[in-house]
């Protein structure tokens, strides 16, 4: 078996072994398996049933990185993605009004859409016309939308009547217990430790049980029935003409967030240089098929995991690693009382609060908005776009429209400046669409 493992996986070549690699799966596994957590409560929110979308979740996990495995040989864990999911539940269901089937259609065109077009070079030229500027401020700002929702759920801040929003009554138990929790997160995380996310709500869920905020339900059951969510989209209804923007969105961000983490983690593997990924198709290619499949499963779209990188820390260089990971996301589906206790809500005053998963959704928040240090802040053609981009995800809690007003501004003031060649012809096009949407009163 070692000799096999070895010979497919290159482990001789790649200068590692198979302890090192199942060290680094389950180093991978621990730093992104809050998603089993998140991905229920944000799903539901959408009404889909949570056992459901925590089953398609460990499956469409399992299924994208065992192919990031087989067909690429990287250690990168594939999951559901954050961003995508809230776009999903809050943007596209919940203010949109559109039924969650025909958001998962949406989800299955946009991967279809990415396998469909591998080899005519379209990712490429999608790449290449979108503004680097607006590309880092779409993740500042989904990670700004994220942020809100992490203190909303904890219970941080509140809605006002003529504010918005403002600050909570922060000495209730919930939100007692919500900064607690991302205090220890973010003491763990910025000492380094791996999984300081899954910790900080381990801690967290201890203490909600001696504050009678949970109760224990067990660890270890068979899994729920996926049957709510299995097979249940509806491709016929995201074919319809005002949702193209959306189908639009989700492929612009699978796009932005493979490409970003796969250009991450190689570099730090030490064989992707100057944006050149070897194996790069295949690597795009399992995020497609992953997200085809979790759709079908009933759940958003996955794509590679940045958190795949504390793997390769810890001395991850192939394929083997990742299937360690998805085994340990198979496994993870007989823990469904852990994920109910972890993840179910916390009603007090006709508000649901998660205390336990919402400080994490806040520190991802944090983790996103590094990308503004590479926003062109001198150039107001850049600038203006950009802000217009991050701001309006957060307030209008619409990512689509957070794109939509960027690209628009972009054309708009490159084009008033005599600047119209800096935006490629695409831009151009993607900027109309938008436009359409607004103009014909399309959601």
């Amino acid at each position: 078996m070692a000799r096999l493992l070895d010979r497919y996986f290159q482990l001789t070549a790649h200068r590692t072994s198979i302890h090192t690699e199942i060290l680094a799966g389950a180093t991978t596994f621990l730093t992104m398996a809050y998603i089993i957590f998140v991905q229920p409560a944000v799903l539901s929110a959408a009404g889909m049933d949570a056992g459901a979308v925590m089953v398609a979740t460990c499956l469409a996990s399992a299924i994208g990185t065992l192919l990031m495995a087989l067909l690429a040989n990287y250690p990168i864990g594939v999951a559901p993605a954050m961003g995508h999911n809230f776009f999903f539940a809050f943007s596209v269901v919940v203010a949109g009004g559109t039924p969650w089937q025909t958001a998962l259609g949406a989800v299955a065109i946009a991967g279809l859409i990415f396998i469909v077009t591998a080899g005519i070079g379209l990712r490429e030229r999608v790449m290449a016309a979108v503004p680097d500027s607006i590309k880092h401020a779409i993740a500042a700002g989904i990670g700004l939308l994220i942020a809100l929702i992490g203190f909303q759920w904890s219970g941080i801040v509140v809605d006002s009547p003529g504010t918005l929003v403002t600050l909570g009554p922060l000495g209730s138990p919930p939100v007692l217990l919500a900064l607690g929790t991302l205090a220890v997160m973010a003491i763990l995380w910025a000492r380094g430790i791996p999984g300081a996310l899954l910790i900080g709500m381990a801690l967290s869920t201890i203490a909600a049980l001696m504050m009678g905020l949970t109760q224990y339900q067990g660890l270890v059951a068979p899994p729920p029935s996926i049957a709510p969510t299995f097979l249940q989209l509806d491709i016929l209804g995201a074919l319809q003409p005002d949702l193209l923007s959306v189908t639009l969105v989700f492929f612009l961000l699978a796009l932005f967030d493979s490409i970003g983490t796969l250009i991450g983690v190689t570099s730090r593997i030490g064989v992707g240089r100057d944006g050149r990924i070897p194996r790069v198709k295949p690597a795009l290619l399992a995020d497609a098929i992953g997200t085809v499949a979790g759709a079908v499963l009933g759940t958003s779209t996955v794509t590679a995991y940045i958190e795949s990188s504390t793997g390769v820390a810890a001395g991850g260089r192939t394929g083997l690693a990742s299937v360690v990971t998805a085994l340990l996301f198979l496994l993870a589906l007989f823990f469904h009382p852990l994920v109910r206790m972890i993840g179910g809500g916390y009603a007090v005053d006709g508000r649901t609060l998660y205390p336990i998963v919402a400080p994490a959704l806040i520190l991802v928040g944090v983790m996103m908005m590094s990308s503004v240090r590479e926003i062109r802040w001198d150039d107001p053609t850049d600038a203006i776009p950009s802000f217009l981009t991050l701001i309006v995800m957060a307030l209008a809690v619409s990512i689509t429209d957070g794109i939509a007003f960027g690209f628009i501004a972009f054309v708009v003031l490159k084009a008033a400046t005599g600047r119209a060649r800096e935006a490629h012809a695409l831009t151009w096009i993607f900027a109309g669409v938008f436009l359409a949407r607004y103009v014909l009163g399309l959601r």
